[in-house]
């Protein structure tokens, strides 16, 4: 009796295998197929700017390493909180990204806390980082200061009156300028522009005296002789700006300001759906052609796993908030 339970025991379990094989052969096809249909890259600011032109470089290139469609669709609004919360709502599939201004988000995520309709490290997978847009230290030729040294020399010289220029209230620009305070000990004047344009336009002109603008708007007056350029602010020398000491070889020890651009996938898209993704952005952004195309936009490629592009974004977030915190800088303002 014992035998036959034993062999009907183990011809059951031959059966349940033999079911199961044909059952899991479709699983992994069908895991294996992603992407079969077109993905959405949203970029969460108009036609155009830097998001956006980094964000159509990525698409294409990543399009034909999966060989598929890789559709830019542009929803801006409200500094880009639109775009991203429209992303964080999406089926977590893989078939809906963002194309992030991180160092963006980031600050809006410091500066407006709950308001902001998604939780940036909560809402979203990292993918990978794309790259980083440097940014550098600018003054009018009749500042005197000839170096970064200077510059903070004849700030506390004249506390207060110095001013320096933004492309707004809560950009990039602005909080790297209140960065800058916090670690010079200085005291300067911000002159908030709605736009880098007209913020340029003035300080060409002489209506304002300083900036820390990205290097892609900066160069052309930089080359003409209407501006000079005292530092980088990056972490690494610019490479279309080779003689151009960082802030740190200038004196300012640990200074560093760059936007940071990345792709997230909702959360809760599958581990293999981002492994995927991120492994053809690796191949994507070690070809030198990529490479090449994103430093015409004054971008450097930089890779991350996800991993490490989570750690990116949690330590943006707490840069700016200690700095925030520091200026007592106000929503409103």
């Amino acid at each position: 009796m014992r035998s036959h339970r034993v062999q009907f025991l183990r011809a059951l379990a031959a059966g349940t295998l033999a079911l199961a094989i044909p059952l899991a052969v479709p699983m992994a096809a069908q895991a294996a197929a992603y992407p079969d249909k077109p993905i959405r890259l949203i970029v969460p600011y108009p036609p155009g700017g830097a998001t956006d032109v980094i964000g159509r470089v990525a698409a294409q290139a990543l399009g034909q390493e999966l060989h598929q469609s890789v559709v830019v669709e542009n929803r801006a609004g409200a500094t880009g909180n639109i775009g991203a919360a429209a992303v964080a709502a999406a089926p977590p599939d893989g078939y809906t990204l963002l194309m992030g201004a991180l160092t963006s988000h980031s600050i809006n995520a410091a500066l407006y806390g709950s308001k902001v309709p998604y939780d940036l490290q909560k809402s979203f997978a990292p993918v990978s980082m794309l790259g980083r847009v440097p940014l550098v230290f600018v003054v009018n030729p009749q500042v005197p200061a000839k170096n970064l040294q200077e510059l903070i020399a004849l700030a506390k010289s004249k506390p207060g009156q110095l001013t320096f220029a933004s492309s707004g209230n809560g950009s990039p620009q602005h909080l790297a300028g209140e960065l800058f305070k916090v670690a010079a000990g200085v005291d300067m004047l911000h002159v908030p522009y709605r736009g880098s344009g007209p913020a340029m336009t003035d300080l060409v002109g002489g209506q304002v005296l300083t900036m820390i603008e990205t290097a892609p708007a900066a160069q052309p007056q930089i080359k003409a002789g209407n501006l000079r350029p005292l530092a980088a602010a990056s972490a690494k020398r610019i490479p279309t700006l080779p003689d151009l000491p960082t802030a740190s070889e200038a004196g300012l020890q640990g200074f560093e300001v760059s936007s940071m651009f990345g792709i997230l996938a909702p959360a809760g898209t599958p581990p293999a759906v981002i492994d995927t993704l991120n492994g053809a952005l690796k191949k994507v952004l070690s070809s030198d052609a990529v490479k090449a195309q994103m430093l015409e936009q004054g971008v450097i490629a930089e890779y991350a796993t996800p991993q490490g592009t989570a750690k990116e974004i949690k330590a943006e977030i707490d840069k700016w908030t200690m700095v925030i915190q520091k200026a007592n800088i106000k929503p409103e303002q």
